[in-house]
């Protein structure tokens, strides 16, 4: 299923407008959650998933918490909630279950986005919330298993204004517009100038804040391949994948070759 265009200058439509075009070569490879995500696969189930969530009753603006351990979890998460219209709210996967529920309530989320190996802190937390979902990356106790939200009727998504449509909520209550999320991608950008030959490693998780979801934009936007790590790099990561470009602790991008 082809989708179609997203609303110019959302972080949608910047990041995967040519990524059907690009079809099945990879765009993430999730060292930690085991998987490789192709540009064809990614856009179409990020589209078809955001459907199915608006089919559930998500509306625009509502604020969706993604509490997750892994980057293609994050990014499949993010991007969906995106294209919903939603605001992406990433947490730490570290919090416990009040902590996260306070935060939850703080922000309204009724929605939850998590994966398997987290799914009784977030069902807890949803509990304790207004969290009325608890969608999880794979099957989970007192959860929706999100291939569900791909199965159902498509339905339109919504039109978005990417200077006052918020896209995230990071932890210190800061928001973020498309617009905002993009120039962060810019400012990411302006060290390595990324092109589609590149092989970006990166060493840094899923967190509280936006370092990785700016990343993986990034890498996708320009056609490149984004290799997720997780906490440190294996032997030979660097040797197998002709990496080109790395992450730093400080939260830039170097070259490397």
């Amino acid at each position: 299923m082809k989708p179609a265009a997203s609303t110019t200058g959302t972080v949608i439509h910047e990041v995967f407008r040519q990524a059907y075009e690009r079809g099945e070569r990879p765009a993430l490879v999730d060292l930690r959650g085991g998987h490789v995500y192709g540009y064809r696969r990614l856009v179409t189930e990020v589209t078809r998933a955001a459907s199915g969530l608006v089919r559930r009753g998500a509306r625009r603006d509502q604020v969706v918490g993604v509490h997750v351990s892994t980057a293609g979890a994050q990014t499949l998460a993010v991007h969906t909630v995106l294209a919903a219209g939603g605001v992406a709210a990433p947490i730490d996967p570290a919090l416990g279950a009040g902590e996260m529920a306070a935060w939850l309530r703080e922000c309204d989320a009724r929605t939850l986005i998590t994966t398997p190996d987290l799914a009784e802190t977030a069902v807890r937390a949803a509990d304790e919330s207004r969290v009325r979902q608890v969608v999880s990356l794979g099957t989970a106790l007192d959860t929706i298993d999100f291939r569900c939200l791909l199965t159902l009727e498509p339905t339109p998504l919504p039109a978005l204004d990417a200077k006052r449509q918020d896209a995230l909520l990071t932890a210190d209550g800061r928001r973020m517009s498309h617009a905002d999320l993009l120039s962060r991608m810019a400012e990411l950008d302006l060290p390595v100038g990324l092109a589609e030959s590149d092989v970006v490693l990166t060493t840094w998780q899923p967190d509280s804040r936006c370092d990785l979801v700016v990343l993986v934009c990034l890498g996708v936007s320009k056609g490149a391949l984004v290799v997720a790590a997780g906490g440190g790099e294996p032997p030979g990561t660097s040797y197998d994948f002709s990496v080109t470009v790395v992450t730093n602790p400080d939260g830039g991008l170097e070259r490397v070759r």
